[in-house]
């Protein structure tokens, strides 16, 4: 047994210390980023935001709608293969990732997919990133994928990512644990607190010349600014675009003035009792429930979140006098602080 007492830090255990800046409006800054990928030497570009690749979140619906930011989004991998030769056919899928897991079925459902339609990125998502089943998996993918930009995941800590990136991947999503709807640290006690994990992991990416996604813990846009700040170069959100029009969580009604409007949408992690009994039946008998099932409020169309997450993306950098979104991890200094909020009218 290992106690390792060093200071491991959350989004709300900081705040970014504001610097002299020269930028007069939030208008002059650059959010977008490209970055050039390790494998494929490929480039791309565009804001680093991706929606998670839930099913209620990781819709067809949501990748065209944040492709008008020139956001990214990891489709759910429980669309049916011919759904999905038909997107990749007939969209422009730049901003869009494959999902699959890591059996036999996933991998010869992506086969039938690549073969009928053009297909460039792909997030291999597994809950554990650290088996070495994963790292050939990876491997394999690289082999007969030479082409394919990879993210994968997930893991916490820098020799892992290292481990993942030199096994094939280009991208690797950090966190365990963080997310609105996921249990894991509840049920198993595994974990990591995220911006800690998103400092140590993009450290060691960048050493090796690859990136890392944030994946889990944003609850606000400052979250959000921090995961930037950390060195995260993509962002992955779950529960903070939850809950709009392109979502396909289910939605409750309620009569007002004589009219049937929508209050709230469910949102469930992809290890709840409500994933695994949509797609497998159940929980097998060897494991628990990692995920809840919640209700989010109704938010209508996605563009009002992005516009308040990209504006306060922007409204950060001002503060530091990032110009460009790649400046803003040299340009941060996190504050340890007890309290973040005034919440004397609510949080």
């Amino acid at each position: 047994m290992i106690i390792e007492s060093d200071l491991k830090l959350d989004f709300k255990d900081v705040l970014i210390r504001p610097k002299r800046s020269t930028l007069q409006s939030r208008s002059e800054v650059d959010v977008d980023r490209t970055f050039k990928f390790l494998h494929t030497g490929g480039e791309w570009t565009g804001f680093p935001l991706i929606a998670a690749n839930m099913d209620v979140v990781g819709t067809m619906a949501m990748a065209k709608a944040l492709s008008r930011f020139g956001a990214m989004t990891a489709l759910h991998k429980h669309y049916p293969a011919e759904d999905l030769v038909a997107f990749f056919r007939d969209t422009d899928t730049t901003n869009v990732f494959y999902s699959l897991g890591t059996t036999e079925a996933d991998y010869d459902k992506f086969q039938h997919v690549k073969a009928k339609a053009p297909v460039g990125k792909v997030c291999l998502d597994v809950a554990n990133g650290y088996t070495e089943r994963f790292v050939r998996f990876i491997g394999r993918m690289r082999t007969e994928n030479p082409d394919l930009v990879i993210m994968a995941g997930n893991v916490v800590t820098g020799d892992m990512t290292e481990a993942l990136l030199l096994a094939g991947a280009d991208i690797v999503k950090v966190g365990i644990g963080p997310g609105s709807v996921c249990t894991t640290r509840k049920m198993t006690g595994v974990g990591y607190p995220q911006l800690s994990a998103i400092i140590e992991c993009a450290d060691a990416a960048h050493g090796l010349k690859g990136q890392v996604c944030g994946d889990g813990g944003c609850t606000v846009p400052g979250d959000v600014s921090k995961a930037y700040g950390a060195g995260a170069d993509f962002v992955m959100l779950g529960g903070m675009l939850a809950g709009h029009d392109e979502c396909e969580g289910d939605l409750r009604y309620e009569e007002r003035d004589g009219q049937r409007i929508p209050v709230a949408m469910t949102f469930y992690g992809m290890s709840s009792d409500t994933a695994m009994k949509k797609y497998a039946g159940g929980v097998a008998a060897y494991r628990a429930s990692e995920g809840k099932t919640v209700e989010v409020p109704y938010q209508g169309p996605v563009e009002g979140t992005m516009q308040e997450i990209m504006g306060g993306v922007r409204s950060m950098m001002t503060y530091i006098g990032a110009t460009k979104l790649k400046e803003v991890a040299k340009r941060t200094t996190f504050v340890r602080v007890g309290a973040q909020l005034n919440t004397v009218f609510g949080g």
